[in-house]
Parts: structure tokens; sequence; C-alpha cells
């Protein structure tokens, strides 16, 4: 008997309003996906990036939602109806005028908008992922706090409060600095700061162990020869005692704080470090080494949101092969399959730049932020 295959979010149709230059997009998606053809600056970025707004409700590619706004107008509004598994609609509306934005889940707002994160599982694939590996630890401690927050309410939460107590400190830092207030309008954040801050730290840390060893056969059946490891790295034990050592430090540090202006202690230092046969990936790793981490670190991406949301995730591939050999390709697309892989969007620049294993994906062409279905 045959095992049955594992369910996956199928988004179903999808309407994009003003969003960019997308004016109006109306797309209904077969449930293996589709594959999107056009010139560069025509708008197939920015189809996936409506689609992961509505996981992430913001931009991916970092932009203010009054950027994109389609130029003229009031707003953007994006709707989808998806199977994730079960049947849901999502609605997500941006007011340029108020800059406030509105999200319904099956025609009911959320209490709090944070509460609709995760809605719409999906993980992409961009050249731009380079920068996971190439750039600073911000860019790493992003990835990690976005993947824990779409699959962790707990870490959630505690990322919110953390970042709240944050800003508060450093503001009564410089407050303090400038006289106008005393080291208690400094210390009365330090113990949200603790608490919370080891929930952070503790479950970035557990999520790091528990895919390392994956991380490095990822990266291994991609195509690197050397042996590419990752850790999560902390100026602390995770120990039971990490409350406590947090606080310790927070308060050991104010003096100096005060004077600097910045909390110098806390998960808002850590980074996860990637390294390849014991070196820095970050420092000595080539184009393509920086490619291979940052695609296995996407596909370990889509094992945890598969596992939270109980389906496998939809693909959004950016021209994500662009730059790599034929056979690279195939045993990426060979690994992601291997698991189940759900529906699929590619958007590339030209028909030959589809993989042999995507071809048979119904085919679109966008224009000037028109997408429409190719001729059969």
């Amino acid at each position: 008997m045959t095992e049955a295959a594992p369910p996956s979010v199928w988004l179903r149709r999808l309407k994009i309003q003003e969003f960019r230059n997308l004016e109006r997009v109306d797309l209904a998606l077969p449930r293996e996906g589709i594959a999107v053809v056009g010139d560069n600056g025509h708008g197939k970025t920015n189809l996936l990036e409506a689609i992961t707004y509505l996981q992430t409700l913001r931009s991916v590619r970092g932009a203010r939602d009054v950027d994109l706004t389609r130029f003229g107008e009031s707003g953007f509004h994006l709707f989808a109806d998806a199977l994730t598994p079960s049947a849901h609609e999502i609605e997500l509306g941006f007011e340029l005028a108020t800059k406030k934005k509105k999200l319904l889940h099956d025609g009911v707002a959320p209490k709090r908008l944070s509460d609709g994160l995760g809605a719409l599982p999906s993980v992409i694939f961009s050249p731009r992922d380079v920068e996971l590996v190439g750039g600073g630890a911000g860019e790493r401690r992003r990835f990690l706090d976005l993947i824990l927050a779409l699959t962790s309410r707990r870490y959630l939460h505690a990322l919110q409060r953390y970042r709240g107590a944050l800003a508060q400190r450093n503001s009564a830092l410089r407050s303090a600095a400038r006289g106008r207030s005393t080291e208690d309008g400094v210390s009365v954040w330090e113990r949200t700061l603790a608490e919370n801050g080891a929930i952070v730290m503790r479950e970035r840390a557990q999520w790091v162990e528990s895919s390392r060893s994956e991380f490095t056969s990822l990266c291994e059946r991609i195509g690197e020869r050397g042996e590419a490891t990752m850790c999560h790295h902390s100026a602390f034990d995770i120990s039971d005692s990490l409350e406590d050592d947090l606080a310790g430090e927070l308060s050991s540090k104010r003096a100096n704080d005060i004077r600097r202006g910045v909390t110098s202690v806390g998960p808002h230092r850590d980074d996860l470090v990637l390294t390849l046969d014991n070196q820095p990936l970050r420092v000595f790793g080539s184009a393509g080494q920086h490619r291979t981490a940052a695609i296995a670190l996407r596909i370990l991406e889509g094992g945890t949101l598969k596992r939270a949301a109980g389906a496998e995730p939809i693909l959004l591939f950016d021209d994500p092969f662009a730059e790599l050999d034929a056979g690279r390709a195939e045993r990426i697309l060979d690994l992601i399959q291997e698991s189940g892989r759900g529906q699929t969007i590619l958007v590339v620049p030209r028909a030959t730049d589809i993989p042999s294993e995507l071809t048979k994906l119904p085919r679109f062409r966008v224009r000037s932020g028109v997408i429409e279905a190719e001729a059969a």
C-alpha cells in the first residue's frame, strides 16, 4: 500500500490591488503552481512579495508599507483563498492616509495584528539570500526571529516584549546620560528584558541545535566538499540560570550603557555562526559557498514551517538557480522533492531559465504589472 502524500498548502486564488506596480491581479492557481516569465522590472518579484506579505505582514525586502503602495493610489489590498490545509480566506489592506493596515481572517479581524502571522505558510528562495550568509549578524537574527515567530506564539510574544523593553531601556539610558533621569529609570526595564530575553535565546539555541546536523547534510548533498556547520553564538551559557545571568549582566553594565546610550548585552547581540571546515563562511566563503549555505537555510525554514502547519508550505522561487550549474540546481530540487514538494510558484526572466524539473508548471507571462496565462 502506497503512503499518502503529505498535505500541502494550496493558494487557490490570489487578488492584488495597487501593490507596487501590480494594479489589478486576479489569479486562479492550480495545485501544482505556476511558472511566471517576464523581463526584470515588470513585477515578477512583486508577485512573490505580495504572497509573503500575507504570511509575515511586512515586506520581505524590508520596504515600508507606504512604498509598497502603487504610485498615486490611496493604499493596497491583498486577498487569498487558500487551503492551509483547511480552507481559509485571508484579506489585508493598507491605507496610506492613516498608515494603518487591517487584516481579516475568514472575515474576522484578529485581536492583535500579530495574531495573523503565519496564516499563509510559504518560503521564498532568492538570490538575495546570500546576505543571510555574507551579511551582518542582524540578517541572521532576523532569519531566526521570523522562523520562530511564525511557528511559536511563545517566542513571538517574548520577542515583542523584549523589543519593547529594549527600546524603553535605551531611551532611559539616553535620558540618564543627559541628567534628565536616574539609574532607576533604566533598571526598571531589566527584569522584563531578562525574562523575555532568556526565552528568545533558549528557543533560538534549541532550533539551531535541532537543525545542525541537517544543515551539514544539506550542504554536503547540494555539492559542498567541506564540512559546513552552524551554531548559536551568545555571550551567555544557555543554562537554567540564564534569566538571572542576563539580569546580573544588565545591572553590571548599566553605568557603561548610560555612557554609551545603548544596551550592550542581550539576544540582540547574538549571532548564527556558519562555518566551513571551521572557518567562518561570512569571511572566507566564496559566492557559490554562500549560495549553498543560504539554500540549505531556506530548506530548513521550509521544514520548520511544515512541522508547525502540518502541511508543505508554498515554495516561492525568485530565479534562485540563475547562478548555479544545472547539476547543483537539480540536486536542490531533488532535496526539496524528498519531503514532498508543495505548490510551487517560480518566476524567471526567460523560459530557458526554468529548470527541467519545473517545465510542466502552467506558464504565465508578466508585462508591466499585468500577469496573464500563456496560450497552450
